[in-house]
């Protein structure tokens, strides 16, 4: 399945500075359930702090929606994954710690987990399954927290396996 990335009129979240400039950076980002029902997390833990994530991020030059989940959630967590369904978009105004003022123009898509790999190289980055509603309170970035909201209130549900 070919995933296609619009954003017309889509939730923005985060602090926009007036007339400061934003790159836009085109992302996506994944919803995977273990058996037990739990939606996978990553914790990225670093000298001086700690963020719970989903597993996903940039899109590289000439990758679709969905090369770029699969790369950057094996990346992160080690699955391989197969991109489903588009849950919702959404935009994420941020400001990295070294400044870079970003606009996350996201894609947030249901995931089926295929096989444990050997293909994580994130050494920052920890798979943690939790509850649904834990991972509402951990997730760093508000467009996630409103990609599971959604994903919950559309009573989607992900086969954790194959």
């Amino acid at each position: 399945m070919e995933l296609t990335q619009t954003f017309e009129a889509v939730p923005q979240f985060g602090l926009c500075e007036a007339g400061a400039p934003y790159i836009a950076r085109p992302c996506a980002f994944g919803i995977a359930l273990d058996e037990r029902a739990r939606i996978a997390v990553v914790r990225i833990a670093r000298e001086t702090y700690v963020n719970w994530d989903l597993p996903g991020g940039m899109i590289d030059p000439g990758e679709s929606e969905g090369q770029a989940l699969a790369r950057e959630f094996c990346e992160e967590t080690g699955w391989t994954v197969r991109p489903g369904a588009l849950v919702t978009r959404a935009e994420q105004f941020t400001i990295t710690r070294t400044g870079e003022r970003r606009r996350n123009r996201c894609g947030f898509f249901l995931c089926t987990l295929d096989a444990m790999t050997d293909g994580k190289i994130e050494d920052d980055h920890e798979l943690v399954w939790l509850d649904p509603h834990e991972a509402l309170t951990r997730l760093r970035h508000e467009a996630a927290a409103w990609a599971v909201t959604q994903w919950l209130r559309m009573g989607r549900v992900c086969h954790g396996r194959r």
